[in-house]
């Protein structure tokens, strides 16, 4: 794990602006800062760290001052501070209150869903899980490199590939070699216009028909996952042709 901060904020009753925020780690330390309510919270939680990931890796910044529990607080955050924490790097687990915000890399798809669910059990239904986690980058941003925001072209209304929506599609399957070992998931994306019935199924035909080219350049079709998301996710306004073109898309994301 290369960094983690560990920072508790809680509500406070007085001086809110007095609670410390967090200094940036070093490599390879945890850092440890907020502000809990006395020494006997801070002594179980300094605990717990150093136990996971080693005193000599633990930055002490915690403060002692006057905060606003909610019911069983130091429980639950005792509960929050679990192996799978070390699977983060990066990373930030922030406490405010009743509200739990965990950032950072995981190595895939798989482990970010399981961390945040594991969260989530181990508190009661008062508090509010944020989940900031995100697969580690470096398979992602090749495949994200290599697309460089260029759009798979399909004949209209087809799944059709056209001469330049195979000519991007062989650059991926290059990039694709590089990543063996991850599963990577292909979605398709439409505009709006139309019926999103009919749009889901054309995005859904057109995953499955990148698939099926990119298994034809020696890609293990076991590797590809596929899903039509149609017109529900945007990433432009769908009221222009500029933005119905960017939203016609194929996207390719590492899943673990």
């Amino acid at each position: 794990m290369r960094c983690l901060i560990l920072f508790i904020a809680m509500s406070c009753t007085m001086a809110a602006a007095q609670v410390p925020a967090p200094a940036t780690p070093k490599p390879g330390q945890v850092l440890v800062s907020g502000m809990v309510p006395d020494e006997s919270t801070k002594s179980v939680i300094m605990a717990r760290m150093r136990e996971l990931y080693g005193a000599d890796r633990v930055v002490d910044q915690l403060a002692i001052g006057t905060v606003s529990l909610p019911p069983n607080w130091g429980v639950y955050v005792q509960r929050l501070l679990g192996q799978n924490l070390k699977l983060v790097t990066k990373g930030q687990l922030k406490v405010d209150g009743n509200t739990v915000t965990i950032r950072g890399e995981v190595p895939n798809e798989a482990q970010r869903q399981q961390i945040a669910s594991d969260i989530a059990i181990s508190l009661n239904p008062t508090y509010t899980v944020n989940n900031g986690l995100r697969v580690s980058a470096v398979e992602q941003n090749l495949l994200d490199d290599t697309l460089a925001r260029r759009i798979i072209e399909f004949e209209s209304g087809k799944a059709t590939l056209t001469p330049v929506g195979k000519s991007i599609l062989d650059e991926m399957a290059v990039a694709l070699q590089k990543v063996k070992g991850k599963k990577v998931e292909v979605i398709g994306h439409t505009d709006n216009v139309g019926l999103r019935e009919s749009n889901l199924s054309l995005s859904q035909a057109r995953a499955e028909a990148v698939r099926s080219y990119l298994a034809g350049k020696g890609i293990d079709p076991e590797m590809i996952g596929v899903s039509g998301q149609g017109p529900d996710r945007p990433v432009a306004d769908n009221a222009n042709a500029d933005g119905r073109a960017r939203n016609r898309r194929i996207e390719f994301r590492v899943t673990q």
